[in-house]
């Protein structure tokens, strides 16, 4: 098998996860590789996620690494084997891989949170919004990229549109809402897009208002991609640079208690729409 030259957050999480219940054992590579009957640098480049592994094989190193967490064991088996190709992949090599990481955590995410200070969640923002929103980058986009993030960007709403639409909480600040991104006439179809997503019965979109104050994370721009199992679970940060991803339990846990506090001070669903209406009105 040709190792990957360049491995997805997705396989590189799998990995990580095998090195962790490895090291619960105290266990080195070369002897779990050794016990498997596989090449001494077979789980280095699988931890790595250079290797894919069968699903026989992952519950074997499972059972070598005397894992008694079943439901956690059954969530990676779903991870093993060759990677089925997803919708984005068509953009590899055009836009950067970050973008490709998000959508494919989003596709295989059983739930999702997000948190906006000054963005519209990338799931519902118009062509117009973020076309607008590209086109403000320093250096400027050549054209082309500009115009196929905008496609992969809109490609991504299929997530929370489809039949089985993933449930997702999207937390987004006032000011995200005031800002007239493209002009007036682009600010308002957006809003008037944002109501139309709220009144799907799998999102919740809760405004929070500038009158919560500070809260936690104020300024940043994230996801919580939940998995199967929450030792899976994954956040992507947004940064200057690209996407940070985070996976790490502490770093998990403490994601989630953020989020839940930023909940508390934002307005319930109901609240959330009628001053998205009003700011919309007032355009």
């Amino acid at each position: 098998m040709a190792p990957r030259q360049a491995p997805t957050v997705r396989q590189r999480r799998f990995g990580t996860e095998l090195r962790r219940l490895r090291e619960a054992v105290g266990m080195t590579a070369p002897v779990a590789g050794e016990r498997l009957g596989a090449d001494r640098t077979m789980i280095s480049n699988i931890e790595a996620g250079r290797f894919g592994i069968s699903e026989e094989r992952l519950r074997r190193l499972a059972s070598i690494y005397e894992c008694d967490d079943p439901a956690l064991v059954d969530a990676l088996a779903t991870m093993t084997g060759g990677r089925s190709k997803g919708w984005w992949d068509e953009y590899r090599g055009k836009i950067p891989p970050d973008f490709l990481d998000v959508a494919e955590l989003e596709h295989h995410a059983t739930s999702l949170r997000t948190l906006q200070t000054v963005h519209i969640p990338g799931l519902f923002q118009t062509e117009d919004h973020a076309r607008a929103l590209f086109d403000l980058y320093i250096p400027a986009l050549p054209r082309l990229e500009v115009e196929l993030r905008v496609a992969h960007r809109l490609a991504r709403h299929d997530v929370v549109a489809r039949e089985s639409g993933v449930p997702y909480v999207g937390l987004v600040h006032e000011a995200a809402l005031r800002l007239e991104v493209g002009g007036r006439e682009a600010a308002r179809a957006q809003l008037t897009r944002l109501l139309h997503e709220s009144e799907r019965a799998n999102v919740k979109l809760l405004v929070i208002p500038f009158s919560a104050g500070g809260f936690p994370m104020a300024g940043d721009t994230l996801m919580y991609a939940a998995a199967a199992n929450s030792h899976l679970d994954t956040v992507e940060m947004d940064s200057p640079v690209g996407a940070v991803f985070f996976d790490s339990p502490t770093h998990l846990a403490n994601f989630r208690r953020r989020l839940d506090l930023v909940e508390q001070v934002a307005l319930n669903p109901k609240e959330s729409r009628d001053l998205i209406l009003d700011i919309t009105k007032h355009l």
